[in-house]
């Protein structure tokens, strides 16, 4: 396959366009939320100790209001910025008194200490170095993990704020400047899909474009790097993932967000984000033999069911269709089943019909 010409690029382009015009004036209206300094940060992790210290001295057990992180009446949708946090979110009470959140109590606090010493001396460490600096304590890597990301939305600071990393592999730190002639980026869901992409030179045969992974669900330095790339280059986004719950769900973390991280919506959500693939419709458009598609399982069905449940639905009845689509036929695909139409299907016939007539929601 050789490669293409401008005019291949023309419904993306056009895509552009009213991306761009879509968003204009958004910026200027939208709230865009400054990094806080070191000393302000600081004086939030003093106010919440100086809180624990007057419960003392009243005789009172020290509790700490947490904001519930896992339900869905603490969210609210938008569909230029995705899910947010309620300003008027429901807490979760950690008190130092109950057997059942004591030690959850005495483990944020060390962290806030860890936090405090990081930000003071404005150095950085991972999760996994402050999972090492009492592992007793904490007794999984998952138990920081997540206190890290409660103290963020406690004190309202982005979580990079806090001078704590997800790891040193993954992270993505100190990009300034982004030029690139790209005309499109494409999120793969799977690392297997990206290495066949990379393998069958599709970035050259579709050049000039971008493709990121984040392996599966995407942590926040592979969303935060999409964010990135779109505010730089402004750019259409394309998302590849499979034909599946889990799948589709993916896709709409990068666009929309998630519950879990509603609080950081402003510097992660990309609501441009655009599904090329693979669609429920297309399984059976493309003919995709029945040996290569696979039964719901129960856990597929009712994730299917809460995602029809979901509150951007309603601005997306194209979705609602493929979804519901899906749930009729009980079937699922993976992106690799499309080489059981022919080996190089994929990224010879597929994905360039896709981009060049338009063919995604």
């Amino acid at each position: 396959m050789e490669s293409y010409g401008t005019q291949f690029f023309s419904q993306i382009d056009k895509l552009r366009d009213q991306l761009l015009i879509s968003i204009d004036g958004v910026t200027d209206r939208e709230c865009v939320e400054e990094e806080l300094s070191p000393r302000e940060i600081l004086t939030r992790i003093e106010s919440v100790i100086l809180g624990i210290v007057d419960s003392l001295s009243k005789n009172e057990a020290p509790v700490l209001l947490l904001p519930n992180r896992s339900s869905w009446s603490n969210v609210d949708f938008d569909s230029g910025m995705g899910l947010q946090m309620s300003s008027e979110h429901s807490v979760t009470n950690v008190r130092s008194n109950c057997p059942s959140s004591v030690t959850r109590f005495a483990q944020i606090l060390k962290i806030l200490s860890v936090i405090y010493r990081l930000v003071q001396g404005n150095s950085y460490a991972t999760k996994r170095d402050v999972y090492y600096n009492n592992t007793q304590l904490f007794g999984s890597q998952r138990s920081v993990d997540i206190i890290v990301d409660d103290i963020s939305c406690m004190l309202k600071v982005s979580r990079r704020a806090l001078h704590v990393a997800v790891s040193v592999s993954s992270n993505i730190y100190g990009i300034r400047n982004i030029v690139s002639s790209a005309k499109f980026v494409l999120i793969v869901e799977k690392d297997a899909t990206f290495q066949r992409l990379l393998n069958d030179d599709f970035c050259a045969k579709l050049s000039p474009c971008i493709m990121i992974t984040g392996k599966g669900v995407p942590d926040v330095n592979s969303r935060l790097m999409v964010k990135k790339l779109w505010d730089t280059l402004q750019i259409p986004i394309f998302a590849l993932v499979d034909a599946d719950p889990h799948g589709f769900e993916i896709m709409c973390i990068y666009k929309y967000g998630s519950v879990a991280m509603s609080f950081e919506a402003h510097s992660l959500t990309v609501p441009s984000v655009m599904w090329l693939g693979l669609l429920p419709s297309d399984l059976q458009r493309l003919r995709v033999p029945k040996s290569s598609l696979l039964p719901l399982a129960r856990t597929d069905e009712s994730k299917l069911s809460s995602l029809l449940k979901r509150p951007y639905l309603a601005s997306h009845p194209e979705w609602q269709k493929e979804l519901e689509l899906m749930q009729q036929s009980k079937v699922k695909a993976e992106i690799q089943s499309l080489a059981d139409i022919s080996p190089d299907f994929l990224t010879s016939i597929y994905l360039p019909n896709k981009l060049r007539y338009g063919g995604w929601l």
